[in-house]
């Protein structure tokens, strides 16, 4: 993905076209990249055809280990059509819809769906994308199911709830890829300095997060209890629009919030607030926001559908390199996207940051970005949803959640486009020190001494 400079100018708000597809900065540099293109797809077919041949893995290694790859290919190339298989994997199908709508709510977890536009991602796989800012989260909702959005940035539990009918009209929604991984904090008012040592103290106080189907709310909730504090009795939590919460915190009208970022970093960088604890430092890794799309669009629209993940998914994988943050932050601070001062993006987006307590901290994974959708990460978000009451009676967790992350989708997709994957859908996860074992969904619930289920 190297070849992907930032062909968006912020001072004339025009693309470069120093290419023959205006997408890159000259000539030399759009050949590369279609080098790069032609090279990954040469190595997808190979080891396709190597697998088909040889599908003993052991097998197969001792044969290239023998004669060498480049021997091993030469040699199938006599027998097999190479050229031609190479061509037809390089031709994608014809896009069904090449103009989209896609919402976004601006926060960074948003990042590979928004830098994907300004930065030429769409562009290349023939998609005219309009990226649409958007207040909040039940907007967000009600407008991929009035098909107003053709796909959106979605918060982890959100096609979870939209599938099941959870607080609106049921419409069977997946996760394409997750978005970003880390990346929320509570933050406290700083009149609450006195209490962060004890979050027992915290009894009385009134908590923002921005959805009810948010990991954001779940993890609220779950560290809470952790404290012995009752989400739904000892406290008040209230769905606060990311956008409104500093603005909330600074006129008393919430105690903290646990919300995305750079909302976090913008109480410190406005006066207004501490950052209490990262989400990273809950939960290493857990998945925050994710790509939505309806199981309708896919069927209707499946070579587009291919095309948005390609697009998507190399946003999020180049995302993911730190030495790409600086160039990403001057891509989706504009007004148009986050709108947010490049200082306090940069904070978050590099994980060197101030946490409104005098202290300076480095933390490079406060926010990262890795598009995998764990089936065993759905599984959790289906526990929470139980435990607090928000989905009633059995739950088969496994088919649930094998039907809306699509995880083996996602790696046969990010297999293709030369991108790693896990081998497995499911995985133990670790939350607040205690072991999450997907395979045993009701022993994990049973467990919380506090819960509505």
């Amino acid at each position: 993905m190297s070849g992907f400079d930032n062909p968006f100018d912020p001072d004339t708000k025009l693309h470069r076209a120093g290419c023959s597809c205006g997408r890159h900065h000259s000539q030399a540099d759009h050949d590369a990249d279609m080098e790069n293109e032609d090279a990954r797809v040469s190595r997808v077919v190979e080891s396709a055809v190597m697998r088909g041949l040889f599908p003993d893995d052991q097998k197969r290694r001792n044969f290239l280990r023998a004669v060498g790859a480049g021997t091993a290919m030469a040699a199938l190339s006599t027998l097999f059509p190479m050229g031609a298989a190479k061509a037809l994997a390089a031709e994608k199908g014809k896009l069904e819809k090449t103009k989209l709508k896609i919402g976004f709510v601006p926060i960074t977890c948003a990042t590979p769906l928004i830098m994907a536009h300004p930065m030429g991602f769409y562009a290349r796989e023939g998609l005219d994308v309009q990226v649409i800012k958007t207040a909040g989260w039940a907007l967000v909702r009600d407008k991929v199911l009035n098909k107003e959005y053709d796909a959106s940035h979605m918060l982890s539990p959100m096609p979870i709830a939209s599938s099941m009918g959870l607080g609106s009209k049921t419409d069977p929604t997946v996760v394409a890829t997750i978005q970003n991984i880390n990346g929320q904090a509570i933050t406290l008012a700083l009149k609450h300095k006195d209490k962060r040592g004890d979050p027992s103290k915290w009894k009385g106080m009134k908590f923002a997060t921005p959805f009810d189907y948010s990991m954001h709310n779940l993890l609220l909730r779950y560290y809470l209890a952790e404290y012995g504090v009752d989400p739904d009795k000892d406290v008040q939590i209230t769905v606060v629009p990311p956008p409104e919460m500093v603005a909330n915190l600074r006129a008393g009208n919430i105690d903290g919030f646990l919300g995305p970022e750079p909302f976090n970093q913008r109480a410190v960088y406005e006066g207004v607030g501490f950052i209490h604890v990262l989400s990273k430092d809950l939960w290493q890794g857990h998945p925050c926001c994710a790509f939505g799309v309806t199981e309708q669009f896919i069927k209707e629209n499946p070579n587009t559908f291919a095309a948005l993940f390609r697009a998507i998914a190399s946003a999020t994988d180049y995302a993911h390199k730190q030495e790409n943050r600086a160039e990403i932050v001057k891509a989706i601070a504009p007004a148009a996207y986050l709108n947010q001062p490049e200082v306090v993006l940069t904070q978050v987006m590099t994980g060197r940051y101030a946490d409104g307590l005098g202290n300076v901290v480095n933390a490079p994974d406060r926010a990262d970005f890795d598009p995998f959708p764990w089936n065993s990460m759905g599984v959790w978000i289906l526990t929470q949803l139980k435990r607090w009451g928000y989905l009633k009676g059995d739950v088969d967790y496994r088919k649930v959640s094998e039907q809306i992350f699509l995880a083996t989708d996602a790696r046969k997709r990010l297999t293709d486009m030369g991108l790693s994957a896990p081998k497995s859908n499911y995985s133990k996860h670790t939350v607040m020190g205690k072991v999450f074992d997907p395979a045993k969904p009701e022993d994990y619930l049973n467990s919380f001494a506090i819960k509505r289920s």
